[in-house]
């Protein structure tokens, strides 16, 4: 019985290896040398794919794979339907943030009820959080590049994620409101806990007893 773990290349794969240690599985193979999008471990009945952060939820919830690793800014803009999220594990953390250029008066802006222009990847996040303090945006989606959308007229604000605040300041841009705090889940496929209900207990055992504070 293959139990099938999701996660992303970069940050989440890193720090889930030691999480993967504790339950005593080794991936064999690093994504960054590796072509392979399968990895295999040292146990013959797990293995690792490989998928874009944003299709984590998407394996899961549709049994590509069984578990994954994925943030909680993903989660909330893909929605949970058919998913179990036992485990905050606590890694790839940083904070969902509204960010603007360093000359623009966001709290003025704000205080004389003006229509923002906000650009984000994160429609969801963002539509909740002006609707919850009664702004009125209008949202423009993009896919990558935040910074360069105030920079070049297309936005008055940005969405994203931030860790150090250091690309921000460098393109001139500050921080001027906090969301939400983000780290990443163990989400596990709901038919998957009933049909491979202990080797799966055991991993999300082991993931808890590993996790940090």
């Amino acid at each position: 019985m293959t139990i099938t773990l999701a996660l992303s290349k970069g940050r989440i794969f890193e720090e889930t290896l030691p999480l993967l240690k504790a339950a005593g599985i080794t991936v064999l193979e690093d994504p960054e040398t590796s072509r392979k999008l399968i990895l295999s471990t040292n146990n013959p009945e797990v293995r690792v794919v490989l998928v874009r952060a944003s299709d984590v939820p998407t394996y899961v919830q549709y049994g590509g794979a069984d578990l994954g690793v994925v943030g909680r800014d993903v989660l909330i803009e893909h929605g949970v339907n058919g998913m179990y999220q036992p485990l905050d594990l606590n890694i790839a953390r940083c904070r969902m943030s509204v960010a603007v250029r360093d000359d623009f008066d966001y709290a003025g802006a704000v205080k004389q009820g003006s229509r923002l222009r906000v650009a984000t990847k994160y429609t969801e996040i963002a539509r909740q959080h002006f609707s919850d303090k009664g702004v009125h945006v209008d949202l423009i989606k993009l896919y990558g590049s935040m910074e360069l959308a105030p920079l070049t007229g297309l936005a008055d604000a940005i969405v994203d994620l931030v860790s150090t605040g250091n690309t921000l300041k460098a393109n001139h841009l500050v921080e001027v409101e906090k969301i939400m705090d983000i780290s990443s889940r163990l989400v596990v496929n709901q038919a998957a806990l009933k049909l491979k209900r202990e080797p799966l207990r055991r991993m999300i055992e082991a993931f808890a007893s590993a996790v940090q504070p």
